[in-house]
């Protein structure tokens, strides 16, 4: 079969769900993950075939994407900062919205490495904590992208953490003195502000006693849909994406933004800070918790649709 002809055929069977111009692109990419062409492949090379033994994966493919599985889980993988990370039906897919809170964070802990470099080799590693963490991306792009700082992810999710894990950047780790980001269980709600991290490992660091060092950036995507969200979402993410990840209740939507400016408050160094991620509807709410919480500072940004998505707070 000639490349232009399974697009012709594959386009029409994803209309229904995406529309003309969404269901194209997602055909194009599912055959570069595949077989490495470009989008403009069977335009250049008509005569293009698919390799023979391809062509049943790609049928294979086509049909799980025909069902609204996302794309990012039938080829495995998605694209986030520049990077690329593993995502399973057990972790979120890496959304654009979450980058902006990714470059928020990278500029803060940048500065303060670049503040204790006199230091020279007695410096302290920037300490930075991602809560409710996935499949490791915001932990993972906050520590490749800022070397020789010490990150530690967190979820209630053991699946999500195996996931964090399997990231591979090794070649990258080698060439760049990046260290590899701790994954841990921990459950932010139930653990409470004094909560130590499970799985027997070391307690988390308290900022409030005398000679012990905390965080000097906390962040998190934490579930922040209401329940009463769905009937505006696409199948795509309701049947296929967790549950767990997404959702908050619609009489207490705000509760994990309560847990983390409480725990925040007790292991977030003095000169520290925190970037969460938030519902669009509940800026003014959530910048209400983490000051009535006892950060003195907050500030709100907008996303690239001029919504407020990105809260920072420090003290």
């Amino acid at each position: 079969m000639l490349l232009k002809e399974f697009i012709a055929g594959a386009v029409p069977a994803l209309e229904p769900l995406y529309g003309q111009s969404e269901a194209r692109s997602i055909v194009l990419n599912l055959c570069e993950d595949i077989l490495g062409t470009r989008s403009y492949t069977h335009i250049v090379e008509p005569d293009f075939a698919v390799p023979e033994g391809r062509l049943p994966v790609l049928k294979e493919k086509l049909a799980r994407l025909a069902e609204a599985e996302p794309l990012q889980y039938v080829v495995g993988h998605a694209p986030f900062c520049g990077y690329d990370f593993k995502v399973t039906p057990d972790v979120l897919i890496p959304r654009q919205e979450t980058e902006l809170l990714c470059r928020s964070a990278i500029d803060f802990a940048s500065r303060i490495s670049r503040m204790r470099v006199a230091a020279g080799r007695y410096a302290a590693p920037v300490r930075i904590l991602d809560l409710c963490t996935g499949s490791g991306c915001i932990a993972w792009t906050l520590a490749l992208s800022v070397p020789g700082s010490e990150v530690t992810g967190t979820d209630i999710s053991e699946k999500a953490l195996e996931v964090a894990r399997s990231q591979d950047f090794k070649s990258y780790v080698k060439a760049h003195n990046i260290k590899v980001p701790r994954f841990v269980l921990h459950d932010i709600l139930s653990a409470g502000a004094d909560g130590a991290f499970d799985a027997g490992t070391d307690d988390v660091p308290d900022a409030s006693g005398a000679g012990e060092a905390g965080f000097d950036l906390i962040l998190s995507n934490p579930p922040y849909v209401r329940e009463s969200e769905k009937s505006s979402m696409n199948k795509n993410v309701l049947d296929y994406e967790p549950a767990s990840a997404l959702f908050v209740p619609d009489d207490d939507p705000l509760l994990y933004y309560r847990a983390i400016a409480a725990f925040s408050m007790k292991h977030l160094n003095p000169d520290g800070a925190g970037f969460v991620e938030i519902n669009e509807a509940f800026g003014t709410q959530v910048s209400e918790t983490f000051v009535s919480a006892g950060f003195q500072r907050t500030e709100l940004t907008k996303d690239l649709n001029n919504r407020n998505r990105i809260l920072h707070y420090w003290r």
